[in-house]
């Protein structure tokens, strides 16, 4: 069994994460609700990714700019985390992060939450806590860990509308893939060469590991074939995580 430290994090813990080491950062609505109703709430969940990623407050800016339109005005920046990979679903969301200042990922995740959670309740006309408790957080100490996280990150959407893949082998290899690199609210177009949310992610990963976008795609495609997906969920934070 690959080992995993997982952390339910609260500032007074005697264990925290530390600077210069890759977590795995897990996340899902109240009561399973889902906390990503339409598009407009996943392009403001994206635009916090960035612009909270930073160790300055973020004052400028219409809250209804998207992640472009925020990068052209917050050009000196002092990041919190290195985000290496990402995923959206409707209840819950994955991030694979490098934490890179003193409580960065605290703070990164703490900005994150509550600015997300205040746009939701205003939107929403709701109260309350909209995530499950505190967020989940693993140390990537096994490499075996760090080379699959990426892809059981980029495989979550394919449950969106084939959930019965998870069980078997994929049938529609084409349509599957395709469905992926559609998906933008994941960092796997941008994994694969396509230009999807370049401003969040850091590419050292891409560069250091997978080598090149279609080594990456071939990589996918080849735990699609051999029905690895299972293998997947064995070491995947969220199965702790309940």
């Amino acid at each position: 069994m690959i080992e995993v430290r997982l952390l339910s994090y609260t500032p007074t813990m005697r264990v925290k994460p530390a600077i210069d080491e890759i977590y795995h950062i897990f996340n899902r609505g109240v009561e399973k609700r889902e906390i990503f109703l339409d598009d407009l709430d996943r392009e403001r969940f994206m635009r916090g990714l960035y612009v909270f990623n930073d160790t300055y407050p973020f004052i400028n800016g219409n809250r209804k700019s998207n992640v472009r339109e925020v990068g052209l005005l917050s050009k000196d920046r002092e990041k919190l985390v290195e985000i290496l990979a990402f995923v959206l679903m409707p209840n819950h969301y994955h991030l694979m992060v490098k934490q890179i200042a003193e409580n960065g990922i605290t703070e990164f995740i703490r900005k994150l939450g509550t600015g997300y959670t205040n746009y939701f309740n205003l939107r929403y006309k709701r109260v309350g806590p909209l995530f499950q408790g505190k967020y989940k957080c693993a140390l990537i100490k096994d490499d075996k860990y760090f080379m699959y996280l990426p892809h059981y990150i980029h495989l979550n959407p394919i449950g969106i509308n084939l959930p019965k893949m998870r069980q078997a082998n994929v049938k529609n290899l084409n349509q599957t893939v395709s469905f992926l690199e559609s998906y933008r609210w994941s960092s796997y177009p941008y994994y694969i060469g396509k230009n999807n949310f370049f401003e969040i992610i850091d590419n050292k990963l891409l560069k250091e590991v997978f080598e090149t976008p279609q080594q990456y795609k071939n990589n996918i495609i080849q735990w699609l074939k051999d029905g690895n997906i299972e293998d997947l969920d064995d070491i995947a934070l969220e199965k702790k995580a309940e």
